[in-house]
């Protein structure tokens, strides 16, 4: 579930360029897209039952809608004030702050596999986009905050692995919704754009973020954030499949380098003793449960 959300997370880019509209206005679509696929989905899981989903979330789920909108909000500011090569480098921290956090809030300590492979990972990414360059202060911050925030969602979603987290992406969608669609503009759209803002509704954001919230309830949070790191290595290759834009040669390689990453850290050897499973066994999920 969470290379699907990956993969789908890794179209943004392809889609985007499809957009003829600002910054702002492609947030707001995308956000109020992936709202309303949300909002329907939960209506049909719940059947009647959708304001106390809402209220079963708590706090915990009001900090993770919270945490998930800002770092998208962040993402896209940051991306707008800084190199992608930069804000990039610094997401792909994002399993170093996820192991600190997993152990502060559950004591969940990674094995030593996953350092390697988080290693491995992290130096493949500054191989595809050149390590860490030079950007404004705002877009240096904004990527840091991305990164922690992520993080938190990542952790609290393991954590609070006793309550479903669709309510709280459809409560994240609203938050980043109401943010955004003051700085909107809607009156130049055209039907391309429609279709490209459906799209990222109901696959890029919507389906990528339910399989992001079920799958990071299963596996450790420094996991999960490692096997994100594939929307870095799959973007390019939508857009030189696509569009026929080749990527460099360190770009390959560098990607080369975060599969074998992943492969090295999915095919931990206490996975097939059975070791990861007992770890797991009391966590019960319906495959109805999203």
């Amino acid at each position: 579930m969470i290379v699907i959300a990956a993969t789908g997370w890794s179209t943004a880019g392809l889609l985007q360029r499809e957009l003829s509209v600002s910054t702002a206005t492609q947030v707001c679509g995308r956000s109020l897209a992936a709202l309303i696929v949300l909002s329907a989905v939960l209506i049909a899981k719940e059947r009647g039952r959708v304001v106390s989903s809402m209220k079963s979330i708590g706090g915990s789920g009001v900090v993770f809608a919270a945490c998930m909108a800002g770092a998208m909000g962040m993402f896209i500011f940051a991306l707008n004030h800084s190199s992608v090569a930069n804000v990039l480098f610094i997401q792909a921290m994002s399993p170093f702050v996820a192991v600190i956090l997993a152990w502060f809030v559950m004591r969940e300590r990674a094995t030593r596999r996953t350092w390697i492979a988080t290693a491995v990972a992290i130096a493949g990414v500054g191989l595809m986009v050149g390590g860490p360059g030079r950007g404004s202060a705002s877009g240096l911050i904004a990527s840091c905050v991305m990164t922690v925030l992520f993080s938190i969602t990542i952790v609290l979603a393991r954590h609070r692995k006793d309550i479903s987290m669709l309510p709280a992406l459809v409560l994240g969608q609203f938050f980043l919704f109401v943010s955004t669609v003051a700085f909107a503009e809607f009156g130049g759209l055209h039907t391309r754009d429609f279709v490209v803002f459906g799209l990222m509704g109901a696959f890029q954001m919507g389906m990528s973020q339910v399989c992001f919230a079920a799958g990071a309830r299963l596996i450790p949070a420094a996991e999960v954030a490692l096997l994100t790191l594939l929307e870095v290595v799959l973007g390019p290759l939508w857009v030189w499949l696509v569009n026929g834009e080749a990527p460099g040669t360190l770009t390959l390689i560098g990607g080369g380098i975060v599969l074998i990453a992943v492969v090295y850290q999915t095919t931990e050897s206490s996975r097939a003793d059975g070791t990861h499973l007992a770890e797991t066994a009391d966590v019960t999920i319906p495959a109805t449960t999203l």
